[in-house]
């Protein structure tokens, strides 16, 4: 799958990082069981193989690379066969909490194969995969699994024991705890394409104390310098409750009066945002680079009274990424909060890069409510 085309270097220095962090263990744990932290596999794989980061981005792949997203599991091998958790559903819960049993498994199944659809739109992939690092006394293995949609026309043996509901679909096991809105997938470990032996360290601190003292450290510390950012929602902010208008922002297609594009879109701007963030944007109508999540650029600008919209250049662009390759809506649908809600996400998140250009990237569902009250004196 993934490991199989890397170079030897690079398989190399991550088996031998892997065996080093699970020597470690003891600044964590008493267990006999290597440790890794899940963020830790996640920075070390993407350092290893030259991967995109994406386990912040709240999609279904923790890493990219190529036409590939990877979603990175670490966990305890226990008997090879365990339920290890693949999604959350706590913003989508009005959707399927009234449900019935069955009913409610299949719009879990179906939010859950939008969830990975929309992943490999929005960062232009072909395949995804599942890599797992699983740890047993004494060593680490790893193993690599496609990750695949849920089978929803085979799904069976639906099975409720108070707040679990157990149901496969031919290819794997689930199973979906009410209370936490949480889907979970049984992961059978077979053939590991590692099975690292791990010694580790009775006092890893003592190792650490030594491998500093051979260091010269600088005067101080830097802090981790972070992107300027803001955050942009997808639907409007001019009511209680949160909606898509038919006839502007990502329906602006739709609007009346002259002949439109049926792909003519604008990401709307909150007033507040340029008080707060006067210098955040270019003036009005100056274009500038706009980086997608795929890596592809487009031109971008400022436009309509008070610079109230993010459009593309030509205005088109924009709305055939988001409408149809990311939102997969057909010409003439029309995007509504729902559809927003189904695959998990209804805000943007724009960044400043050092080099004048801006990035876009899409962030789950609450996230722009959140700036709004962190940074919006007014709320």
């Amino acid at each position: 799958m993934f490991l199989s085309k890397q170079n030897k270097e690079q398989i190399k220095y991550y088996r031998e990082m892997l065996k080093t962090i699970g020597s470690l263990s003891r600044l964590f744990s008493e267990s006999n069981e290597p440790y890794i932290q899940y963020r830790i596999a996640e920075n070390l794989f993407c350092k290893s193989f030259v991967a995109k980061n994406l386990s912040r981005t709240d999609c279904s792949a923790d890493a990219s690379k190529g036409k590939l997203g990877i979603g990175i599991k670490t966990f305890l091998e226990k008997n090879g066969a365990t339920m290890q958790k693949v999604a959350e559903f706590n913003s989508e819960h009005i959707l399927f909490s009234d449900l019935d049993v069955k009913a409610k498994i299949l719009k879990i199944s179906e939010l859950r194969n939008k969830r990975i659809e929309a992943t490999k739109r929005i960062f232009g992939l072909e395949n995804m995969i599942y890599h797992c690092v699983t740890r047993k006394k004494g060593r680490i293995l790893v193993y690599e699994t496609q990750m695949e949609l849920v089978r929803i026309g085979k799904i069976k043996k639906i099975n409720k024991k108070k707040n679990i509901i157990s149901f496969s679909d031919s290819l794997n096991e689930y199973s979906f705890n009410i209370t936490k809105s949480t889907l979970y997938k049984r992961f059978t470990m077979k053939d590991p394409i590692f099975d690292l032996p791990v010694k580790i360290l009775e006092d890893p601190f003592e190792a650490l104390e030594e491998m500093f003292r051979k260091i010269e450290l600088p005067f101080g510390f830097t802090s981790i310098k972070e992107l300027e950012h803001i955050f942009l929602p997808l639907y409007s902010t001019r009511s209680s409750e949160n909606f898509v208008p038919e006839k502007s922002g990502l329906n602006q297609w739709n609007a009346l009066g002259r002949t439109r594009n049926s792909d003519e879109v604008y990401v709307p701007i909150p007033a507040w945002i340029h008080k707060i963030y006067p210098n955040f944007f270019p003036r009005r109508d100056q274009t500038f680079v706009l980086t997608l999540p795929n890596g592809k650029e487009m031109s971008a600008k400022l436009c309509q009274e008070n610079s109230k919209a993010l459009m593309s250049n030509p205005n088109s662009a924009l709305g055939q990424w988001l409408l149809r390759d990311v939102l997969n809506l057909k010409d003439g649908e029309l995007l509504t909060y729902e559809k927003l809600e189904e695959i998990g996400l209804d805000s943007v998140v724009i960044y400043k890069t050092e080099n004048g250009k801006y990035e876009i990237d899409f962030t789950k569902i609450g996230s722009y409510e959140e700036f709004s009250v962190k940074n919006n004196p007014k709320g």
